[in-house]
């Protein structure tokens, strides 16, 4: 069997935070839970380069682009072996390979009719790179960053991407597990049913943005970032031609945050149905770190750095209290005294509690060597008990970890944790 995983690719307008290493770290996490299992497996991360914003932060750092791109993308890489993750492919959308993988597929969609040119006027937010219709807008402002948008009119290239929404909308329903949790899913097809899916405006003049992919019909024009960024995933695996491609594709899942879930949703699925792919395995959607019951962000301040924390507690722990602490799919509070509790109760008290006691006895007993399987025949119901205990255990370990749902299969595994404790108190060794 194969396993494909990919986390989105980070926008380099600024450095790693807890956010970008939750998600890589639950990248990897799937990917040795299905190594272990034996299956043959392939994890992408990377970094989004491209766009307005880039820009901007590359002229405020006193930098050009691509010496501001290349310094941000390597914190990326440089952090993930300090926390344990080891991707099979880092993608830069700056790369040669991805820049000529986002012009075939542009030409191949160009070439079938599904782009085409014309004037638009809409609401431009800077901060999402993204223009939004009248119905997409709260109260007038970016639902992302509560800013007013600024009217901008201009010509540009345009996916028909409404051409694709009753076959999307159809796949979803037909394919529960599209889309999970549940609760996006429904999201999305709600969104397909109000009538708000217009045409995706695909690229933009060099006349206000050259930083970018130049569109291979057209030189006076770049791609727009999304359309550019989401192809990592088949660039990663060599499309159209790689074997990689061909292996790892039918078995493909995305793992994002929710913020970004209609360009995965909705404009990934129609780009790959226009050019003639099948659509990805599963798309896997998690919430918000909360600091304060606010979302993380850089101009608030309450920005949380993975690697203090690794540093302080251990890589172990930290991964353990992102997979345990956040229900996947939904939002979730950061602190380090819920990180300290969690360490406590489970790592020192329950975990680190059964270990002290089994390998102190082991030695004060055996001598340091782990004697052979055997009991008082007392024990008999006791250790029968014990052994359904902890089949159940790995059996609902293994269904929940697959199906995203970490923080009940880690539970599932604390029930034998807490029950080899239990089997010690009952079995009372030092008494036999």
């Amino acid at each position: 069997m194969r396993f494909f995983i990919s986390t989105p690719i980070y926008y380099v307008n600024a450095k790693p935070h807890l956010g970008h290493a939750y998600t890589t770290i639950v990248a990897d996490s799937l990917n040795r839970f299905h190594r272990a299992l034996g299956h043959e497996t392939f994890f992408v991360t990377g970094t989004d380069e491209h766009g307005d914003k880039i820009v901007k932060a590359a002229a405020k750092a006193g930098q050009t682009p691509r010496e501001y791109v290349d310094e941000i993308s390597a914190l990326f890489s440089n952090l993930w072996p300090e926390l344990g993750i080891e991707p099979t492919a880092f993608i830069r959308t700056t790369d040669p390979a991805h820049i000529a993988c986002v012009q075939e597929m542009l030409s191949r969609v160009h070439a079938q009719g599904d782009i085409y040119f014309d004037e638009y006027g809409g609401h431009y937010c800077y901060g999402c790179e993204r223009f939004y219709t009248e119905k997409e807008l709260e109260n007038g402002l970016c639902p992302q960053h509560q800013v007013a948008p600024e009217y901008i009119k201009e010509s540009n290239y345009f996916f028909r991407m409404s051409r694709y929404q009753g076959w999307l909308a159809e796949h979803i329903r037909q394919n529960r597990d599209f889309i999970r949790p549940e609760r996006y899913r429904n999201e999305v097809l709600s969104l397909l049913e109000s009538g708000a899916l217009e045409d995706l405006c695909i690229s933009r003049p060099k006349s206000r943005l050259s930083w970018g992919v130049e569109l291979p019909f057209d030189r006076d024009y770049v791609c727009y970032v999304w359309f550019d960024a989401l192809l990592n995933y088949v660039t990663a695996l060599g499309w159209p031609d790689g074997e990689g491609f061909k292996n790892f594709w039918p078995v493909a899942q995305h793992l994002v945050a929710k913020d970004i879930l209609k360009p995965h949703a909705v404009f990934w699925p129609t780009m790959l149905k226009a050019a003639g792919l099948e659509p990805y395995q599963h798309l896997n959607v998690h919430g918000y770190w909360l600091v304060r019951d606010t979302k993380m962000s850089k101009s608030l301040g309450n920005v949380v750095e993975p690697l203090a924390l690794k540093n302080t507690y251990g890589l172990g722990a930290f991964r353990y209290f992102l997979l345990r602490e956040m229900h996947f799919g939904h939002d979730a509070g950061f602190s380090e005294e819920a990180l300290e509790a969690r360490f406590d109760a489970d790592l020192a008290n329950d975990l680190g509690n059964l270990f002290n006691r089994v390998l102190a006895m082991t030695h004060k007993y055996f001598g340091g060597e782990v004697p052979e399987p055997g009991g008082a025949a007392e024990q008999g119901e006791i250790v029968a008990e014990l052994r359904t205990l902890a089949l159940d255990a790995v059996r609902n370990y293994v269904t929940l970890f697959e199906r995203v749902e970490f923080s009940k299969a880690l539970e599932a595994l604390w029930e034998l944790v807490r029950g080899l404790n239990r089997f010690i108190d009952q079995s009372a060794p030092w008494a036999l």
